[in-house]
């Protein structure tokens, strides 16, 4: 369990394809794992409700659930109603949809995968189409004696309908071939979208490739350095103050970040071309040597696209490119 685990955690953390292929394909696991468990046509005039309750209901959950654990939307929202620097002044109103904007292109790998799978498989198109008048449907019963032909639609997809054997194969193989088209054009279409986004973005980067791929393995690093102090500074700490409670001594002097340095990491990154910082950490960092207060007023609404997994931490959601 625990090698699972630390396997899960180690391709959740990537910033690049590999994350979102893991994303990509568990979402699609999912998906079939439901249709055939879950998934059950009522074979009535609930067809089409079922149906897209079924096909759009989970890729809700998984894109509210995508916004949950990305660590750049509470990046983004954690102290905006209180903290002056992240009040809604026009220019840092402009860089928080920015970035939203950013975190919801992320986002919805999981939703639209769940949505493309369940269309290729086809069983829920054909259910719910199956339970609506459409123009392709109305054919087969438009020359038909039977006068409760379109009710008799409803039963095609479970096989008892008393629509002559041949219709039902036909009406079946119609809902199928339409579900996998508008699937596959879907995956075409996303797939054409994030090819151009990601060669528009890459054109207008700022620093090499060669730098960014520096840039996004020092990022990678400094979360994990960043975690693992975290843990031990708080265990160390948390020794401190239990040991002095219980042997009733004053703890010895320790020292930690002040509210304001944990602020001013915090804050959303600024793109500088003059200083180039890798991080607000390393902005800190580098102020510190200097010995000047880092100012955490001005949020930059120009930050290049391609910088945008900067502001991220562990999930795919975090990362645009």
């Amino acid at each position: 369990m625990e090698k699972f685990k630390t396997l899960l955690n180690f391709v959740l953390r990537q910033h690049t394809t590999l994350g979102y292929s893991f994303l990509a394909l568990a979402t699609a696991g999912g998906e079939q794992l439901f249709s055939v468990v879950v998934f059950s046509c009522p074979c009535n005039s609930w067809n089409f409700i079922y149906s897209m309750v079924f096909l759009l209901v989970p890729a809700l959950v998984l894109f509210l659930l995508g916004y949950f654990i990305s660590n750049r939307t509470w990046k983004l929202f954690t102290g905006c109603c209180i903290n002056q620097a992240k009040r809604c002044s026009k220019r840092i109103t402009l860089r928080g949809i920015k970035i939203f904007v950013q975190i919801t292109m992320g986002v919805l790998v999981a939703p639209v995968t769940w949505i493309c799978v369940a269309l290729l498989n086809g069983m829920i198109y054909e259910c719910g189409m199956s339970g609506s008048y459409n123009n392709y449907l109305n054919t087969f019963c438009s020359n038909s004696s039977d006068k409760k032909c379109h009710q008799n639609l409803y039963y095609v997809p479970c096989g008892h309908s008393s629509l002559p054997q041949s219709t039902q194969t036909d009406i079946r193989q119609l809902l199928h071939a339409q579900s996998q088209i508008i699937g596959w054009s879907l995956i075409a279409a996303i797939t054409v979208f994030a090819l151009a986004s990601t060669c528009i973005v890459r054109c207008c980067s700022p620093v090499s490739f060669l730098q960014l791929q520096f840039w996004k393995t020092y990022k990678e690093k400094e979360n994990e350095v960043l975690e693992k102090k975290s843990v031990e500074h708080a265990k160390e700490m948390a020794e401190r103050n239990v040991k002095s409670f219980f042997e009733s001594v004053a703890p010895k002097a320790f020292k930690t970040p002040s509210r304001v340095a944990w602020e001013e990491i915090s804050m959303l990154y600024n793109y500088s071309e003059t200083d180039q910082y890798y991080s607000t950490i390393h902005k800190y960092a580098e102020k510190k040597v200097g010995n000047t207060h880092v100012s955490s007023t001005f949020v930059n609404v120009d930050v290049p696209a391609v910088l945008d997994f900067v502001d991220g931490s562990k999930y795919p959601a975090d990362s645009h490119i």
